[in-house]
């Protein structure tokens, strides 16, 4: 039951989560207070599966929105939701698709794997008078989509690409720890400018036979204030 309630609230989010985007830019002066900030968020980064071997890093990019919602000065809570943003690795060896001309034609190619998830950080931050954070916390997942594309080249140009879907390899749901860092600009009143690192503790593949698969990722964002 805790599992499922668990996935609904993520659902939810994940749903409503591009409305919401379009519906904050259109109403940033109401999201903005006091004692709580919205802002859009987004950036590149740099994700990772440690467990499988010579897998490299893959690069892409990420957006969502971000609240600061103060507890006492200089202290808040960081939260939001990454809405376009996914977990992977590139460079994976091929493995046996189970026929012969496939696995004929990609041999010597490599695997590139992408698991789409919606992440929810939830996170204290504390801001120095010097307008530098940093912030800790965990970082909460759910995977809509998954899939390799298998790649082999065969010229400068061209590249042969197959895509399966692995989704009902992985278990929905991601969770782990975050840290981070950043700086605001303007005074304190402009852009967020930060890095931040996430550590998964969950062995996000169903199969239990193989050694677990704990996604990491570097991000490299910027947080624009809406309304501010």
């Amino acid at each position: 039951m805790k599992t499922f309630l668990i996935a609904l609230a993520f659902l939810f989010c994940s749903t409503t989560a591009n409305s919401q985007v379009l519906i904050s830019l259109i109403f940033g002066d109401a999201l903005n207070t006091g004692n709580i900030e919205f802002g859009l968020d987004g950036g590149f980064n740099w994700t990772t599966i440690n467990g499988i071997d010579n897998a490299d890093y893959l690069m892409g990019w990420n957006l969502g929105f971000y609240f600061d919602i103060k507890l006492s000065d200089p202290w808040m809570l960081n939260t939001g939701v990454v809405v376009k943003g996914n977990m992977g690795a590139e460079e994976i060896p091929v493995y046996k698709l189970n026929n012969a001309d496939l696995d004929n034609l990609f041999s010597g190619g490599s695997v590139t794997r992408k698991l789409n998830y919606f992440s929810v950080p939830i996170m204290i931050k504390y801001k120095f008078e010097n307008n530098i954070y940093v912030k800790a916390g965990v970082q909460l997942g759910l995977m809509y989509n998954g899939y390799d594309t298998f790649i082999k080249s065969v010229n400068d140009e061209d590249d042969l690409e197959y895509e399966v879907n692995i989704k009902k390899q992985y278990h929905p749901l991601d969770a782990g720890l975050a840290i981070g860092a950043g700086y605001r600009l303007l005074s304190g009143d402009g852009m967020n400018i930060g890095v931040q690192y996430y550590y998964g503790l969950i062995d996000v593949r169903i199969d239990d036979s193989s050694p677990s698969e704990l996604n990491q990722a570097l991000y490299l964002n910027v947080g624009i204030p809406i309304g501010k």
